[in-house]
């Protein structure tokens, strides 16, 4: 019985391995026929069956790249190196190196910061100042926080990721860009303050037209969390295009938050109709700013330069009073889930660029204390922090930072839904991997992580806070091999400010 059980067995499993085979055959006759006749690959043509495994490699190396073959400090976007710091900052470990820098500190362009001889001590190290927004609004918006959460949109990214940053923000007591997507209630669900993004298409405070509603802004301003509104001109990612959200990620709840059709492309205009000089802008910033009260400013990736001195003088024609409360300043090399690789790689200046530009051109104005600074451009590690001060900003905001600190681990899938992290998906099975509690601390402890190494740069620089950092003291290595201080590249060589909140 035993033995005639034994040889039923193996021939079951005789049986089907036959079966696996004669199955394996079939597909490989009928790919080999495929590929023969097909006409769009002439690798596969060329070399039917095995031609194929040359794009699934190709597919595949984006993803194992990262882990066997790229070096800490080559990789692009992020590399290694720039993740790997942003990983043990959002879980509050030890970020101390051995043995020596892996970056190579004589390449063109790296920032090097002028340590002084006289260090601040931890003892004499003073609290950020608070800045006002706002001034000549009905309710302006104090922070003594620097480094804050950039434009994310519901959407674009998931429902526990908007959740988990609402909550770590509200910890942190940084802001919270809802994006160009419209007032979720997941922004509001930590209780964080909020900076209301209006994009192009109007996005959760549009008529049915898609024109501004002030009755719709008017009632997402009216709640308390919301601090700001911010008007999106452009951003580094596509300068010159609308925002993109494929219809993979338009659910009934995202459509009904921005107002557009279920599981349709969501293409903005790549402007505001409503502006199309300063005149205009100022015009509509003044509107959105009556109607909600708020300090209204806008974000721009900003390539042309002259534009801005007619900005600033019409502002002195109006008033100061009609100026923008603040001007976010976008690079070039910024990110979004899905843009034209043309915009993505050709349109824009870096932020490394426009921000003392900008900076020079406003402090000319002399409207340097009522408009405030914001960087916003791959500034995930403190070095990036540090020179944006002293390069003249004001504050700075990451959107990739945060995403770092949420779990992401650069799969380049933010356009497909099928983001494995949960950041970038709707797809309920990849979410669950989004712990909540868990994110939430992460969002917290790498806002709070930055602050405290971007505040040991600037002591070390010799100054109490990061707000006191100057272009005197960062150096910019130059193609001679020697270094220059940035005041050397962009004169004036200081912008020191007084930093105290605007009375009301």
């Amino acid at each position: 019985m035993t033995m005639n059980l034994a040889l039923q067995f193996f021939s079951l499993i005789a049986y089907g391995l036959l079966a696996l085979a004669a199955v394996l055959v079939v597909s490989i006759v009928v790919m080999y026929i495929i590929d023969v006749r097909q006409t769009g690959h002439a690798i596969r043509r060329n070399f039917p069956v095995i031609g194929r495994f040359r794009y699934m490699f190709e597919h595949l190396g984006e993803f194992f790249r990262q882990y066997f073959f790229a070096l800490d400090r080559e990789e692009m976007p992020f590399n290694r190196a720039e993740r790997a710091w942003a990983y043990r900052a959002a879980k509050g470990l030890d970020n101390t190196v051995p043995f020596g820098s892996t970056r190579d500190l004589r390449k063109v362009g790296t920032a090097i910061f002028v340590n002084d001889p006289w260090p601040v001590l931890d003892r004499d190290a003073a609290q950020t100042g608070a800045i006002t927004l706002g001034p000549f609004c009905r309710k302006p918006y104090t922070t003594s926080r620097f480094f804050h959460i950039s434009a994310m949109s519901y959407g674009a990214i998931s429902k526990p990721a908007i959740q988990a940053l609402s909550r770590g923000a509200q910890r942190a007591g940084v802001w919270l860009n809802t994006g160009e997507g419209g007032l979720a209630p997941y922004h509001l669900e930590g209780n964080a303050d909020i900076v209301f993004q209006i994009g192009t298409a109007k996005y959760g405070v549009r008529d049915s037209e898609g024109r501004l509603s002030d009755e719709r802004l008017a009632e997402v301003a009216g709640r308390d969390q919301v601090k700001m509104i911010e008007l999106k001109l452009s951003q580094g990612a596509k300068p010159g295009k609308g925002g993109m959200l494929p219809g993979a990620k338009v659910t009934e709840e995202v459509a009904a938050i921005r107002g557009i059709p279920v599981g349709q492309d969501s293409i903005s205009p790549n402007r505001h109709p409503e502006c199309s000089d300063v005149q205009g802008l100022l015009d509509m910033i003044a509107h959105i700013r009556n109607v909600s009260g708020k300090p209204v400013g806008f974000k721009a990736a900003i390539s042309r330069f002259e534009w801005l001195d007619e900005l600033f003088n019409e502002v002195h024609r109006r008033g100061i009073e009609s100026a923008p409360d603040f001007i976010t300043i976008d690079s070039g090399d910024g990110g979004t889930g899905a843009s034209p690789m043309p915009l993505m790689d050709n349109v824009g200046i870096l932020v490394r660029e426009s921000l003392p530009e900008v900076v020079d051109r406003l402090e000319a104005s002399g409207l340097d204390e009522r408009i405030r600074i914001i960087a916003s451009g791959k500034m995930i590690n403190p070095s990036e922090v540090a020179w944006a001060f002293c390069a003249g900003a004001d504050f700075v905001v990451s959107a990739r930072g945060f995403m770092f600190a949420l779990g992401c681990i650069q799969a380049m899938q933010c356009n497909k839904n099928t983001c494995p992290t949960g950041i970038t998906t709707h797809n309920p099975d990849l979410q669950k991997g989004l712990d909540l509690t868990d994110k939430a601390q992460r969002v917290f402890q790498f806002a709070k992580s930055m602050e405290k190494e971007v505040n040991m740069i600037a002591h070390a620089c010799g100054v109490s806070e990061p707000r006191q950092l100057t272009r005197s003291h960062c150096r910019i290595v130059t193609q001679t091999g020697r270094s220059a201080l940035l005041s050397q590249i962009f004169p004036p060589a200081t912008r020191r400010k007084s930093h105290v909140a605007v009375d009301d």
